[in-house]
């Protein structure tokens, strides 16, 4: 699943700069995408693109935006359910210039 920021967010900015794939950004900025830009997914509180968010797959063991939040809203977005597989393959999509480590315990929530 991709994580989504809940209604409880206080706009606080912590997450946004956690983010290894850069996929969080303030309420009421456009995001970009392969040098495409799209409006803005909430006017009202930061927001994860979904098309970006690997779960931090690849990077870290658990989902950084989560880590920091300070009223726990970074939560798995049930609306985009994705395998391990999926979300290790955007992340290396995302970096092409980055080379991964096979997925381990250090670098993915499913090898826990």
């Amino acid at each position: 699943m991709a994580t989504m920021i809940t209604e409880e967010c206080i706009n606080c900015g912590a997450c946004e700069p956690e983010c290894p794939n850069i996929a969080i950004y303030a309420g009421g900025a456009p995001w970009e995408l392969n040098g495409e830009k799209h409006d803005t997914l909430s006017n009202d509180f930061y927001f994860i693109v979904p098309e970006k968010c690997t779960e931090c797959v690849g990077h870290f063991d658990t989902e950084q935006c989560a880590v920091v939040c300070p009223v726990d809203c970074c939560v798995a977005d049930p609306n985009y359910v994705e395998t391990e597989e999926v979300l290790f393959n955007r992340a290396k999509a995302l970096h092409p210039d980055r080379a991964f480590s096979e997925l381990g315990p250090t670098t993915s929530h499913f090898r826990k």
